[in-house]
């Protein structure tokens, strides 16, 4: 039985992914480079290592990987003044609350990241437990985020459902044992996910009990 809902953040609860895309491929343009989405995409859910290989083997010695974040950073955060939550959202965090399911959060960002966006949002306050790149050796997809969540929630893995929407997340969960449901964004929605338990276009699609009755079939 599901007890536990675990959510990822960037690109799940409100897309700064896509919004980071643009940033970053903008900034490569100032360089008079570009920045082909399928090399974006690596760095989904994870940190930031093959995407600055990336700007290395296209720049050369042109590339200064502190101005480029600099750069693309200053962009996001104009971008992301008008930011939303995805559509369907606050409906979950809403029904898990009132269907007394523990809420959880697991992502490969800062602490400081997350729960100033979430402050932002007006979600902070559904969240028990928020599990970030801070509290772990490795973030996704290695499955330490997942097993902290679990640990600190103190419930078996297969009582817990994670929501992703990377490959990276995907596999972090799926490791940790977790069942999965994808919720892509406008940057993941053509990567080839497999082995979840459930595919939604957004959170308005099916609603949380809809999808936990689907899960635990």
């Amino acid at each position: 039985m599901i007890k536990a809902v675990i959510f990822d953040f960037d690109g799940l609860i409100l897309d700064t992914e896509t919004v980071w895309y643009e940033a970053y491929r903008e900034t490569m343009a100032f360089y008079k480079s570009d920045l082909p989405l399928e090399h974006f995409v690596t760095c989904i859910g994870t940190d930031n290592t093959e995407l600055n290989q990336y700007f290395k083997d296209q720049l050369g010695e042109r590339c200064n990987i502190e101005e480029i974040e600099s750069r693309a950073k200053s962009l996001h955060e104009v971008k992301m003044k008008t930011a939303q939550a995805r559509e369907g959202v606050k409906d979950y965090l809403e029904e898990a609350k009132r269907n007394g399911y523990k809420i959880a959060l697991a992502s490969s960002s800062t602490k400081e990241w997350v729960t100033h966006h979430l402050g932002e949002l007006g979600l902070l306050h559904y969240f028990e437990i928020i599990i970030t790149g801070d509290d772990v050796e490795k973030v996704k997809p290695a499955p330490d985020l997942y097993v902290k969540a679990i640990e600190v929630l103190g419930i078996q893995r297969a009582e817990a459902v994670a929501f992703e929407d990377s490959l990276n997340g995907l596999q972090a969960a799926l490791t940790a044992g977790l069942k999965c449901v994808i919720v892509p964004n406008p940057v993941t929605d053509a990567l080839a996910f497999e082995n979840y338990h459930l595919r939604l276009r957004s959170m308005a699609d099916k609603s949380l009990s809809d999808v936990i009755k689907h899960i635990e079939q």
